[in-house]
């Protein structure tokens, strides 16, 4: 895992430091109030290589029973498109973003349309929708 001082900016792209927008929710010391949020603090648990975080905010009913994040990747950019639903007063939303990475040295990045769902008061991913 790589270490992030809490006054670095956050990998998620918000423009506040780690230690007060992605960091809290990686702590555990807040959960996310949106899916935005969510979908913006699993992205900065990947730049981390934080994989318990993203297993502890993956639906159960998708859930890989383990994770393993491939050597060489590293993640650079979030670029959110669209969300749907997904605020305090919803059950269910959709964050459309474009995460830019390096792997190997060379530049790439993966489109996705993430689903989330609200669960007991906190928000979860549950896949991904071509």
């Amino acid at each position: 895992m790589v270490e992030i001082d809490s006054g670095a900016r956050c990998p998620c792209g918000s423009g506040e430091n780690y230690g007060t927008c992605c960091g809290r929710l990686h702590s555990g010391e807040a959960t996310a109030g949106t899916a935005e949020q969510l979908m913006r603090s699993r992205f900065s648990a990947f730049a981390t290589g934080d994989a318990e975080y993203l297993l502890r905010t993956w639906h159960p009913r998708t859930r890989p029973a383990e994770l393993e994040l491939p050597p060489g990747l590293r993640w650079t950019r979030l670029d959110v498109l669209a969300t749907s639903g997904g605020s305090p007063f919803h059950t269910e939303g959709t964050v459309e973003f474009r995460a830019h990475y390096r792997q190997d040295g060379r530049p790439g990045s993966l489109h996705e349309l993430s689903t989330f769902t609200r669960e007991d008061g906190q928000w979860l991913y549950v896949a991904a929708r071509e």
